[in-house]
């Protein structure tokens, strides 16, 4: 499955408010530049009406030009080396590419290598779940990543001492990606990760803890289902979804019986942890 690439030409101001517009209508991440915004969309999720209609309403208010291309595996895996900087969160988390050097002032070195998924840590919603889960317990416990991209929260789970680790996505990239990412990272015995959705994981296979930094709508649905495998007193960490949305995510984990411990917003995206 190949991505397209969105060329917006906008003015800075507008920058956050397309993300959230583009966000709404399937596209998955967001590279900021010089003249705009670039976002990447399954092809096969990509309608060209929907962006000229989106570009066309805020024509009246800044200029605004949008071209695009199919963007092949290789192409990406070829622009991403080019462009890659390293991500810090905080003072202790750094996630580098093979080609970096690690630098030993970090206490926790992540690498990764991705294909067609994301979460480079790059964009908000990955930067704000690593954030959160240095403060979380994970030493010895088991942890399930939702939706789980590059593998990125996996691996730091890991190296925040958690036991096991299982991980899906339903992109067969993601998962192709996340495999290679654990044995990048040393994880190779001690993680799973598998194609699919929640449906598929073992009725009673219980968790400490729970990442699932996917959309609105996804968590909505699945979070009666992500209870059933927390632990009493296990962690459930949120993303992927708007401050406008947090309310609604709250109201839906508490109605399964969770308990709000913390949230943090970057750039008008979300993050909620609950507790079971």
């Amino acid at each position: 499955m190949n991505y397209i690439e969105v060329d917006l030409k906008i003015d800075a101001d507008f920058v956050e408010i397309l993300m959230a517009e583009l966000g709404e209508v399937g596209f998955e991440s967001f590279v900021e530049t010089e003249e705009g915004l670039l976002a990447y969309i399954q092809e096969n999720d990509f309608d060209a009406q929907n962006l000229q209609d989106l570009t066309a309403k805020y024509l009246e208010l800044t200029t605004i030009a949008a071209t695009w291309k199919s963007l092949e595996r290789r192409n990406w895996n070829e622009e991403w080396e080019k462009s890659y900087e390293p991500i810090e969160v905080g003072d202790q988390i750094r996630v580098r590419a093979t080609f970096h050097e690690p630098d030993p002032a970090f206490k926790y070195d992540l690498l990764i290598q991705p294909k067609m998924s994301f979460g480079t840590g790059h964009h908000e919603t990955t930067w704000l779940v690593m954030n959160e889960q240095l403060s979380l317990p994970h030493q010895g416990i088991s942890v399930m990543d939702v939706g789980c991209g590059t593998g990125i929260l996996s691996i730091l789970a890991a190296k925040l001492g958690a036991a096991q680790l299982l991980g899906f996505d339903i992109d067969e990239w993601a998962v192709e990606n996340t495999k290679e990412n654990f044995l990048m990272n040393n994880l190779a015995a001690e993680a799973g990760v598998f194609q699919g959705t929640i449906t598929e994981v073992p009725e009673g296979q219980m968790f400490g803890g729970i990442l699932a930094n996917i959309n609105r709508n996804i968590l909505l649905s699945e979070i009666p289902a992500y209870v059933k495998h927390l632990q009493p007193g296990g962690w459930l960490v949120t993303s992927g979804f708007y401050e406008t949305d947090q309310a609604d995510i709250e109201q839906c984990a508490s109605e399964n019986g969770l308990t709000k411990i913390n949230s943090n917003t970057r750039n008008q995206w979300a993050c909620v942890v609950f507790k079971s």
